[in-house]
């Protein structure tokens, strides 16, 4: 595969507004992630990104695309580097765009480079202080940046209808409040489906996965799950939230 321009290749984007969303939501909804992923290949061959946490479900994604699919460049894939984020998922990062020969593509807030000039920026433990600030700093709005950036006309999602009951009716193909298509190849599978994935194709994945954590986001604000709790249970724990904000 080779680099690309999205302006280039314009004349070759699918018009969003034209898809029967209701219709492709009853064919794949509950394909195989490969299928709609293969679906994306053929319908959206540009301006489409995957945006990954790098959490087991995100590289089950990340392994579909890039080893099993034939896109015409490589799909960027855009992480969000919060600054607080653990140092093996770091390390994961730095070793699935060896493998993969990943486009990835890191967002941040801007003009802070630490987690010092984000405190001094900012406001120390400022996710104790205003969560939904934080959040809006160091998630969505580079999200949103990196989407504009990108061109982007579709994202994938490594979200499950399991995860969280705010996800329990989650289409398979949505649109966005800036009507990009939103796609959630997972939606209609399992956390054991994506382990037995991982296992069948020798992933990498991130090792906090054997310590408790099953669902990993940022240090100061992921604590390990008990057994038999939610598996996102680990997440902003006492606070209530169920979504940082990229996905409401």
């Amino acid at each position: 595969m080779t680099s690309y321009s999205p302006e280039a290749d314009a004349g070759q984007r699918v018009d969003i507004s034209k898809l029967d969303l209701e219709e492709l939501n009853r064919r794949f909804d509950t394909a195989h992630p490969s299928e709609v992923l293969a679906w994306c290949a053929e319908n959206i061959p540009y301006g489409l990104v995957q945006t990954s946490a790098f959490n087991i479900d995100d590289m089950v994604i990340t392994d579909i695309i890039y080893r099993q699919l034939n896109f015409p460049a490589p799909v960027p894939v855009i992480f969000l580097d919060t600054l607080y984020h653990f140092p093996q998922t770091l390390e994961l990062v730095a070793k699935a765009k060896e493998i993969y020969s990943l486009n990835l593509q890191t967002y941040k807030a801007p003009d802070v480079n630490s987690r010092e000039e984000f405190a001094a920026k900012y406001g120390e433990a400022l996710w104790d202080t205003d969560i939904a600030q934080f959040h809006q700093i160091t998630k969505i709005e580079p999200l949103q940046r990196g989407l504009d950036e990108l061109n982007t006309i579709a994202w994938i999602t490594g979200r499950r209808r399991d995860q969280a009951v705010t996800r329990a009716n989650m289409p398979v193909f949505e649109l966005d409040n800036q009507n990009r298509l939103k796609v959630n190849p997972l939606a209609a599978w399992t956390r054991q489906k994506s382990w037995e994935y991982a296992a069948e194709h020798q992933m990498i994945y991130n090792p906090l996965h054997d310590q408790g954590y099953p669902s990993i986001g940022d240090e100061p604000i992921t604590t390990p799950v008990a057994d038999g709790e939610d598996e996102r249970a680990g997440r902003w724990r006492g606070t209530g939230k169920t979504e940082c904000g990229i996905h409401i």
